[in-house]
């Protein structure tokens, strides 16, 4: 039986507001880190759902840059194909957003480009491996999802630590919905992921989940049956899972769990 730890949920008024609070958090993460040991090591989710949560860590992270410079960054996933200097690729995004204007120690990214997908999962797999991951700052997906581990491919016990997966049409019509493609045609099937395991052995879980469409993937993450039908369920199983939430995405969990 998987035990139900029940992870820290705050609410706030506004976007701004949670992206705010989270950035607190994630920053203090980093701090503790770094007090203790040469390199802290951590995982960025990349999403427009996570731009006032960026936005608000450039601020913190600029008011300690000793901390940063100790810090090797990873993202969490990346579509398959892409050209290497398309605008809709993840590190695209974590650059644009955080990269340029904090320096860190190194940043590890996901080479979508790469002629064997296979080839750069594992490549990728061995550095995510290389030591423990400290903090996990993630998203959860319209279906569930948390990086690319949509509900037909999630496992919680999967043996690789990256892995190519086929995107399912939820997860990929998220991706027009957020603004990144014009259309779903336009979107890759494919992308590389870190799996389940990896969120599940970090040593912090700081999920940030703003607005209307993620409210019923919010309920059915924090009040759900936990497996992989819901794969944010995860959050439920880790010791030290923080989850922000704005008003909108809480409101369906708010409204269930008040019964």
């Amino acid at each position: 039986m998987i035990n139900d730890l029940r992870p820290r949920i705050e609410i706030h008024e506004t976007r701004a507001a949670m992206g705010a609070a989270a950035a607190q958090r994630f920053q203090r993460l980093v701090t503790q880190s770094v007090a203790t040991k040469a390199i802290c090591r951590v995982i960025f989710g990349c999403a427009p759902s996570q731009d006032e949560f960026f936005a608000a860590l450039v601020r913190e992270a600029r008011s300690t840059p000793e901390d940063w410079k100790r810090v090797e960054v990873f993202h969490m996933d990346e579509y398959v194909g892409l050209p290497e200097d398309s605008v809709q690729n993840f590190r695209t995004y974590l650059r644009r957003n955080f990269l340029d204007h904090v320096p860190t120690a190194a940043f590890h990214l996901i080479r979508g480009e790469a002629p064997s997908a296979s080839a750069e999962a594992a490549r990728y797999a061995t550095l995510i491996g290389s030591g423990p991951i400290d903090v996990i700052a993630m998203g959860i997906g319209e279906n569930g999802h948390v990086a690319f581990n949509d509900p037909p491919v999630a496992n919680f016990e999967d043996p690789l630590v990256v892995k190519v997966v086929e995107m399912d049409e939820v997860c990929r019509q998220q991706q027009v919905n957020d603004g990144c493609f014009e259309a779903l045609a336009s979107v890759p099937r494919k992308a590389i992921t870190i799996t389940i395991p990896v969120f599940a052995k970090a040593g912090n879980l700081c999920a940030v989940v703003p607005g209307p469409r993620k409210a019923r993937a919010v309920r059915e993450a924090l009040l759900g049956p936990i497996g992989p039908s819901c794969p944010a369920t995860i959050l439920r199983t880790h010791p030290h899972a923080e989850i922000f939430l704005d008003q909108e995405a809480s409101q369906e969990y708010a409204s269930r769990s008040s019964l």
